[in-house]
């Protein structure tokens, strides 16, 4: 069973639509326990670090997460919840995050480009991963946002995508990967990878 975590804010549907698509079993939750207890958990995202960071600590969800993280079960975090698996935000004036990995997310630079960010692009693969085996290297994927993750360790960083400036697009480290676009609305591109996740033994 796949848990996505219900933090009162998200794409959450969307999410959940795209796994039933591909005959997976999930169910949307924000319960500890059923958390802890899934075989996989997704965290979707779409909204303010800030008021989510506070959601996830007034339910105690920072440490869920971070405990299913450091058992080892895969984790995969969508756009926001992307964000959120790094040390610290600028939005909100700078967010405590959850460190799960080590890094900063950043805020786009003042640019002739329209911010946030939104529609599809390609991604440049920099690192192999499990997640992408199948998945056309020239296929575009859907993003809305106005920050992006910046890893501390260049390792972390599987694909980059350039808007205005090249940003880290994918991350992973051992059974966390974690994407700045929305997998759930990138077509057959972004199904492959979710059904990539749902066969993944959580090794990288």
């Amino acid at each position: 069973m796949i848990a996505i975590v219900d933090y009162k804010a998200g794409n959450l549907r969307s999410v959940e639509r795209a796994l039933k698509n591909i005959g997976e079993d999930c169910i949307i939750t924000g319960h500890p326990h059923a958390i802890l207890n899934a075989d996989r958990v997704i965290f979707p995202g779409v909204g303010a670090a800030g008021k989510a960071m506070e959601q996830i600590r007034n339910t105690g969800l920072d440490r869920v997460l971070c405990e299913v993280v450091g058992h080892g079960n895969p984790f995969l975090g969508i756009c926001l919840g992307t964000q959120i698996i790094l040390d610290e935000s600028e939005e909100d004036g700078g967010t405590g995050c959850l460190g799960i990995i080590a890094g900063k997310v950043r805020r786009f630079p003042e640019m002739d480009l329209k911010i946030p960010h939104m529609g599809w692009n390609n991604i440049s693969v920099r690192n192999d991963h499990p997640l992408l085996e199948g998945v056309d290297r020239d296929a575009q994927f859907y993003f809305v946002h106005s920050y992006y993750p910046d890893p501390a360790e260049k390792s972390d960083a599987i694909a980059e995508t350039c808007y205005g400036v090249d940003f880290v697009s994918i991350m992973a480290r051992k059974n966390v990967f974690a994407t700045q676009f929305h997998p759930e609305k990138s077509g057959d591109a972004g199904l492959r990878l979710l059904k990539n996740f749902c066969c993944w033994d959580g090794r990288y």
